[in-house]
Formats: structure tokens, sequence, C-alpha cells
């Protein structure tokens, strides 16, 4: 690595390391909310993944998550889908017990914080993905749930990513049991309303 792009990573760790503190720091729920979308943007490029995890932020994310304010909730969830992508994040999601906290997103009312939530769960599940120590998710029966309910959501893209959930992530009898025990309504998952 060159001597210049040593310092932008250097300045760009301190910035970030900024934003975290600030974020602890604020008593505004409005900059915390600022903050969060901005800590969801740096989470887009896999540049800043080495940085982010250093820096614990998907344990920030998690926390926000489990918090349920909107929209807090829906940037901390976006946070974490894009940090899913890395094997090393996924990891650390699943290993601070992230796939309960996810669960939370799936009985939003904001339609953004239940496909962010879904997208993350596929991606800690898919079986492509499920490579090293920590890594393997097996599909609890409440996401399994989840998905055949938000399967007749209003909504075309929570119908069609909860079915990719269910035909990529979980086998016919996770579904079938699901199914059979649903009997019309998953407790604390509500369809969302389709986004006109």
């Amino acid at each position: 690595m060159s001597r210049r792009s040593d310092a932008e990573g250097e300045s760009r760790l301190e910035y970030l390391q900024k934003l975290i503190t600030e974020y602890e720091d604020s008593g505004s729920a409005d900059y915390k909310e600022q903050v969060m979308a901005n800590l969801a943007n740096f989470a887009y490029d896999p540049g800043n993944h080495e940085w982010l995890l250093q820096l614990n932020v998907p344990d920030l994310f998690l926390d926000a998550v489990a918090e349920e304010r909107e929209p807090r909730m829906e940037f901390a969830v976006g946070g974490l889908c894009n940090l899913a992508m890395n094997p090393t994040a996924r990891a650390t999601i699943i290993d601070k017990d992230g796939v309960s906290v996810l669960m939370l997103c799936l009985s939003s009312s904001n339609e953004e914080t239940v496909l962010s939530g879904l997208a993350t769960l596929l991606l800690l599940a898919r079986p492509s993905f499920r490579r090293g120590a920590g890594s393997c998710l097996s599909v609890p029966g409440a996401a399994v749930q989840g998905a055949v309910r938000l399967v007749r959501a209003d909504s075309p893209r929570v119908r069609n990513l909860a079915t990719i959930f269910l035909q990529d992530c979980c086998t016919t009898e996770q579904v079938t049991e699901a199914e059979k025990s649903e009997s019309g309504s998953v407790v604390g998952i509500p369809l969302p309303p389709a986004t006109p």
C-alpha cells in the first residue's frame, strides 16, 4: 500500500471514529438518524468494511435495530445488509445473535426495513455463503414462518424477496411445516403495506 493510501485510510478511519463518537454522544434523535444513514452509506463500499469492523459498527447497527425506532432502524438494517456481503461481517452478525435482532425487521410497518431485514437474513443463510467457522446459519423456524407470511404481502418487492428466501435458504420440509403451523397469521409479523 502506498504512503498516500495509508494517509487516506487513516483519515477515513478517523472520520468514521468521529461519526461513531458523535452518534453515541448525541441526545438528538434526528442527528442520530442522520449519522446512522451516513454509516450505512459507508457500509455500501466494501473498501470501508475493514474499518467498520475494526470500529465495531455491526454492534452499533444491531443495537439500533433492537431499539425499533424508525427511521433509524431502517438505516441500521440497511447498513447490516451492506456489510453482510463481507464474510467476517456475516460471522460477526451471527455471533452477536443478529438473526434474532433481524427478526424484528420482519414485523416493521416500514417496507424498506422489511426488505433489508429479509435480504440480510438471505445473505446470512444462503448456502453459497456458508463457509468457515461461525458463518453457517440454520434458518430458524420463526424466519421461515415470517417469510411464508410475507409471501402474501401486498408489496410485490416483499413477496418476491420472501419467495427467494424460501427457495434459496429453506428446505421443502421447513416451508411445509411453517405453512401448516401458520394457520392464518404469525403473531407479531403483520403484512407490510404496499408502497404507492
